[in-house]
């Protein structure tokens, strides 16, 4: 089920096309992963994340001070140049930002929000689809879980093909269950194909943009 806040309802649209969020970068691309690769979207990535994960290939969105605060405004008119299938908001942590105003804006031009987070802080705005990918260094939060329509996790020895099981009994029915390889580590791929092929309910998620070397 679609996730919307409280806050969300108290929002109009005039007054959201005023805040402002660090954003690293944001640009139409093809979704690299996941349940929906393949389809036309358009990245917002936020500034600023506490999780910290050292494989990360992002890692120049830690720090929120590096990037420039742009107006859900000036997104919304790049966006419109373009016909993406949805909006994904990522990071960084994107959860550290309340993304009312954000989301409100993105569904104002008739687009569907979806977000790629860790889970590790309150779920924020109106979220169409929610991807989970939890991290070891920071806990997913209990009361993300009743939301998750993905989860993803990364891995890179048999220990998280273990760890992604527990994480999966939190998660509603029905949520798609995925696991990716880790990009460097080739070792993680037979794990991964080995356990798919005993467990039907879990499918492998690829990072295609990485092959199609688009971002």
């Amino acid at each position: 089920m679609p996730y919307k806040s409280a806050e969300n309802n108290n929002l109009d649209l005039n007054s959201s096309l005023s805040v402002s969020y660090p954003i690293m970068e944001h640009f139409h691309t093809v979704q690299g992963e996941g349940v929906h690769t393949g389809r036309s979207a358009y990245f917002i990535r936020t500034g600023g994340c506490d999780v910290k994960c050292w494989w990360c290939d992002v890692k120049d969105s830690w720090d929120e001070s590096k990037h420039p605060k742009i107006t859900v405004d000036s997104l919304l008119k790049d966006i419109k140049n373009y016909s993406p299938a949805f909006v994904v908001i990522t990071g960084g942590e994107p959860l550290l930002h309340d993304l009312s105003a954000l989301t409100t804006g993105i569904h104002s031009a008739g687009l569907q929000t979806h977000i790629e987070t860790s889970g590790s802080s309150a779920l924020s705005g109106s979220l169409d689809w929610v991807t989970l990918s939890p991290k070891r260094f920071k806990e997913a939060l209990p009361e993300v879980y009743p939301y998750v329509d993905e989860l993803k996790v990364v891995v890179l020895t048999k220990k998280d093909i273990t760890w992604a099981q527990e994480h999966a009994s939190r998660c509603k029915p029905g949520t798609r269950l995925l696991l990716q390889p880790e990009w460097d580590t080739p070792k993680s791929m037979p794990l991964i194909v080995d356990f798919v092929k005993k467990n039907p309910q879990w499918g492998i998620s690829l990072q295609t943009h990485k092959f199609l070397q688009i971002p």
